[in-house]
């Protein structure tokens, strides 16, 4: 097989392989143009001088990350050695372009299969046409989004030395082929879209009417007095009215605390502290029947004044004020020793609400 022939298969071979490559989800597929000039050195072109220079036309699309495809045409001139004559080719060929990557700077591979007419300018012998097959290396770069420098250098197989005789028995001229030139792509260049993480799930807002996070009884809706002391008896509006000191009992026949009583004013002294309501409070004492009504009137008194002088040395700010009311409210029989115990109580009464 001649050279010529294993030459122009392995140019249309490497085309279709390239062409094989599965395109890649790519924004930018715009049409362009790329104007440029050419200088053509030629190896075994008899006679031929350095000075080849030439100019041409790209029409051309992006099709994906990687491949381009163009159709250009061009012109050049030979100068001939010891002669007042040029030669002139003018042909075109179908371009696919492979870009290594798509940046500011992108380098690509060329392949192209094409066909150029080749005449003196004399007129002497007409034209002679012939197939070119080409490849080679350029790259762009991107001066803006509608203008880029383009270059590169291309080996080109030219079977028209098939066609005439030469003395080195050469059946293909060898060229090399340097373009340089610009391209002009149509419309805005596609911007990828910014990716945004999607916006958190708002957090559902819970329905107040079904809270309520004191445990007083009132719904949050409604509670205007929220973080209410545990035990307190609430108005409708969630607002403490009273509170039974439950546990803190005195020793006998006496106003002085027991152990367990201190222990626990000092966490209702605590709460008293932090809770936000800064209203009155009266602190009630209260016997159950044994002993006479004047005795046991005068003891009550001091035990709730015992009360009230503890919390205030444990830093409660509310005002407090001592009232004993003896054996006169009684809330159990007194005839029995399980309610004469629950007749000995103290509480605290919330003023103002």
């Amino acid at each position: 097989m001649k050279k010529t022939q294993l030459l122009a298969l392995a140019a249309i071979s490497s085309l279709s392989a390239l062409s094989q490559v599965q395109a890649d989800e790519f924004l930018d597929k715009r049409w362009y143009v790329s104007p440029f000039g050419s200088y053509l050195n030629s190896e075994n072109r008899p006679g031929i001088t350095d000075s080849n220079w030439g100019a041409g036309l790209g029409i051309g699309k992006i099709l994906n990350r990687h491949f381009n495809a163009e159709v250009r045409g061009f012109y050049q001139e030979f100068d001939i050695r010891n002669s007042n004559t040029d030669a002139q080719i003018a042909g075109g060929t179908v371009d696919l372009q492979y870009y290594f990557m798509r940046d500011k700077f992108s380098p690509y591979a060329v392949g192209a299969i094409g066909g150029i007419d080749t005449r003196a300018t004399n007129g002497n012998g007409g034209g002679r046409s012939s197939f070119i097959f080409e490849t080679g290396l350029g790259a762009t770069y991107e001066i803006t989004d509608n203008f880029l420098l383009r270059a590169d250098a291309r080996y080109r197989l030219d079977t028209l030395a098939g066609q005439v005789n030469l003395p080195s028995r050469d059946d293909v001229f060898n060229d090399v082929v340097v373009n340089v030139g610009f391209v002009v792509p149509f419309g805005p260049k596609p911007k990828a879209a910014k990716y945004e993480a999607p916006a958190p799930a708002p957090t559902p807002i819970p329905d107040c009417s079904t809270l309520d996070s004191d445990a007083d009884g009132v719904n949050d809706c409604l509670d205007k007095c929220p973080a209410t002391l545990s035990g307190s008896k609430v108005d409708y509006q969630g607002c403490p009215i009273s509170l039974e000191l439950k546990g803190v009992n005195f020793k006998y026949n006496s106003a002085e605390l027991t152990p367990e009583a201190i222990r626990i004013l000092d966490v209702v002294s605590e709460n008293l502290i932090n809770y936000p309501q800064k209203n009155d409070i009266e602190v009630h004492g209260h016997t159950s029947s044994e002993g006479t009504t004047s005795y046991n009137q005068k003891l009550s008194q001091r035990r709730s004044q015992s009360v009230v002088d503890y919390l205030t040395l444990k830093g409660v700010t509310n005002r407090l004020s001592a009232r004993g009311y003896g054996e006169n409210q009684p809330i159990a029989d007194n005839s029995t020793e399980e309610g004469r115990s629950k007749n000995r109580r103290v509480e605290l009464i919330w003023t103002g609400n």
